[in-house]
């Protein structure tokens, strides 16, 4: 048994069996499974079932009606490997739907003391692969136990870092891009940190290799018409006329040449039907057949007028028509101008001819067959050039293995509901009356309140508030259709005549500016927390570039807009300003400017052209806050804007001067000066010239791996898998700790 996972492109499916040998192609079965569009998501084509693994002492596999999906899931376990489980239900709501039975068991190493590792091997080198685990928290945590490991991959490359599995609740982790490994092995290793009581665990694991499919179907209207046209003239005997027309090209059907593209589906450009046997009238669907540059009807048994519709086929420039006794020759009076202008040749039998030059004057003359056989060859030669041409403009894309973590779709009903509108009375009782105030800003005042036990934030909007009831609406659809575990989740909101609130989740430790400026207890933070953060708000924003369907602009990102929860880990908030943006070929949106002063994008301020950049902008403004902790706009200094009090420090080549002082040198001096560059790179005036957050994601990720090295006394530094997109085979799955 054989399983793809394969994303159609056009409204049906069509399977080929090829004879590439002695013997007869056969299938026993086939069976097609829907899932859900934004899973297994690449970027490198269809994916190949490698191994499908959950971890447990009892059934040897499972698959419907445990798993909705039907997918294959095999145990296993070995002796370095145990298990532990919970007889409680897990959430396994996000959008990958783990089975029950998979979510509820999980493998932890025998020996907690040492680095875990799952590892396999390929037998193709070349191979690219996608990886995705499964985590949920199955044990019930004392207070003082603490789960958190780094996950690298073939020798320290940094795959995911302060991985903690959220209690009875599936999070997935995966990679953006392909991965592969040039000795064919693939070994994750899951390391405790040093706050961790305990080790790791994971639930389930999936692998898959990259099926390479080289080029798109046939453009659909392309494939309705071959099949109307096969249907009209019985072309019973095409045994060649099956499938798609035009894919795999070494297969493609007799008659038809097509243009090949990496990213556009095929097209038919020449079609011949030569002595097919062919009666009746040329039929009208040839004329939908928009880049048709060839013709060739001859020899059949043809009837009635030449269409005046060749005429109107701007691309076509050679008809023959010969060898049809019965067809009209008379010409079209648009199709002769084509003719007298050389834009298009016709060919037609010498008693034709003869016929035709009686009635017009002038007429298409049957060419000699070496001219013909000569205006063939040129024509192939000019599609190929063109191709070739095509394709050497396209710049490949960088690759990098940016891993995302996908959380549940949808909380428990106690913390999130995605059409929970809550009264204006409800919101008093939440609040005790507004009896806490969290903080205030332009928008209104934020109180704390509670939820069924659970603590959240509610802020209500002021109706003197700058930030109106679009804004309002813009954050309460966002918010109830994006969900990150790095963006700040909306329990509910109040829409209530003229009282207007958005009820979040509670984040204990207030915002990142705060906590920057001592305003939160004094506790300085740690270089270490501070690249955590970072990464973890960078995730959140390339989750709204990337993750979300349309892609988001926040427009406002800012430390205060940046809020920790009671671990400090990091969740990007207030979404009032966020618009999506298109990406069908467009990479702005125009629009009123919006953003606060010191983080506005210069470029979007001066053409009110909105992109994603003008984020990744703005985020390089708080690199520069978390690394000097300095006001963005300190009129004081001898250069208030802190992108150009950066720049000047640095051109004495000091780092020191830059770096909060009140870090006390407790911190990787190649990770600042790397986060400095970073920061620097995403405000550079020009937005062309800016990193995406995809790679701003991938550098602060070895910022973290230089800081975690430098705390383990080794100053090694940690690159990223550099991947190619080739074919690949598998071998066995052997996985294992050691």
């Amino acid at each position: 048994m054989h399983e793809i996972i394969h994303v159609l492109t056009q409204e049906r499916l069509q399977v080929c069996l090829v004879k590439t040998g002695p013997t007869t192609p056969f299938i026993s079965s086939l069976e097609l499974r829907p899932l859900k569009n934004n899973t297994y998501v690449t970027q490198s084509g269809s994916l190949n079932l490698f191994a499908r693994v959950f971890f447990s002492p009892g059934s040897s596999f499972i698959r419907y009606d445990e798993d909705l999906n039907d997918r294959v899931w095999n145990s296993f376990l070995n002796e370095e490997t145990t298990t532990i489980s919970t007889d409680l239900l897990v959430d396994t709501s996000n959008i990958y739907e783990v089975p029950q039975l998979v979510a509820k068991t999980a493998a932890v190493p025998t020996n907690a003391s040492k680095p875990w590792s799952l590892w396999w091997t390929l037998d193709d080198t070349t191979a690219q692969s996608y990886v995705y685990m499964h985590f949920a928290q199955v044990e019930n945590l004392k207070a003082d136990e603490i789960r958190e490991f780094n996950i690298t991959f073939n020798g320290g490359n940094p795959y995911y870092n302060w991985m903690r599995p959220e209690n009875l609740s599936i999070s997935t982790i995966f990679g953006q891009k392909a991965i592969n490994s040039p000795t064919g092995k693939y070994n994750f290793t899951f390391e405790m940190t040093g706050n961790s009581t305990l080790p790791p665990l994971i639930n389930a694991l999936e692998i898959y290799t990259v099926v390479d499919i080289l080029h798109l179907e046939t453009e659909k209207d392309e494939v309705s018409v071959m099949l109307n046209i096969k249907k009209t003239y019985g072309l019973r005997n095409k045994v060649t006329w099956q499938g798609d027309p035009c894919v795999p090209k070494l297969y493609r059907w007799e008659g038809l040449n097509c243009s090949y593209s990496d990213s556009e589906p095929s097209l038919i450009i020449s079609l011949s039907l030569k002595a097919s046997e062919l009666t009746g009238t040329i039929t009208s669907d040839i004329s939908k057949l928009t880049q048709l540059s060839t013709l060739d009807l001859s020899n059949n048994d043809l009837s009635g007028e030449i269409p005046t519709f060749f005429a109107d086929m701007k691309l076509l420039k050679l008809i023959n028509l010969s060898g049809n006794p019965k067809l009209n020759d008379s010409v079209p009076g648009s199709l002769q101008q084509r003719i007298n202008d050389k834009s298009l040749t016709l060919i037609l039998d010498e008693s034709q001819i003869k016929k035709e030059s009686k009635k017009v004057p002038m007429v298409a003359i049957a060419a000699p067959v070496a001219v013909v056989f000569a205006l063939l060859v040129i024509l192939a030669i000019f599609f190929v050039v063109r191709r070739k041409n095509g394709k050497s403009t396209k710049a490949p894309r960088p690759p990098s293995v940016t891993p995302v973590i996908v959380k549940r779709e949808t909380r428990s009903s106690s913390i999130i509901s995605k059409d929970r509108k809550i009264s204006y009375p409800e919101v008093l009782k939440m609040t005790n009356n507004f009896e806490r105030v969290l903080g205030k800003g332009g928008f209104g005042t934020v109180y704390h309140g509670n939820l069924d036990d659970t603590q959240i934030a509610v802020k209500m909007l002021s109706h003197s508030s700058a930030q109106g009831y679009k804004e309002f609406k813009a954050e309460v659809e966002l918010l109830l259709r994006v969900h990150h575990r790095h963006l700040v989740g909306l329990v509910g909101y109040c829409d209530d005549g003229d009282n207007l609130a958005l009820i979040y989740e509670y984040m204990a430790n207030g915002d990142l500016r705060e906590n920057m400026s001592g305003k939160r207890g004094g506790n300085v933070l740690t270089w270490e927390n501070r690249m955590q953060i970072a990464v973890e708000a960078a995730q959140g924003l390339e989750y709204l570039h990337n993750g979300c369907r349309p892609p988001m602009v926040h427009r406002d990102v800012k430390t205060t807009n940046i809020l920790l929860n009671e671990r400090s880990g990091a969740k990007l908030a207030d979404f009032g300003l966020s618009r999506s943006f298109p990406i069908d070929g467009e990479i702005h949106v125009s629009t009123v400017v919006a953003g606060t002063p010191g983080y506005l994008d210069p470029e979007y301020y001066r053409t009110n052209w909105l992109s994603e950049k003008s984020d990744v902008y703005s985020f390089g403004v708080v690199l520069l806050e978390i690394v000097t902790n300095q006001p963005v706009i300190d009129k004081t200094r001898e250069r208030p804007h802190i992108n150009e009090w950066v720049g000047f420090m640095l051109t004495k080549g000091d780092i020191k001067n830059i770096v909060d002082p009140k870090l006390m040198g407790d911190y990787d001096t190649n990770g600042a000066w790397k986060i400095v560059e970073l920061a620097l790179s995403c405000v550079n005036p020009s937005s062309n010239r800016r990193p995406t957050m995809a790679h701003v994601v991938m550098e602060l990720n070895e910022c973290v791996a230089l800081e975690t090295a430098r705390r383990k006394g080794s100053e090694e530094m940690y690159s990223m898998v550099s991947v190619d997109y080739n074919l690949s085979s598998a071998s066995d799955f052997a996985p294992g700790a050691r």
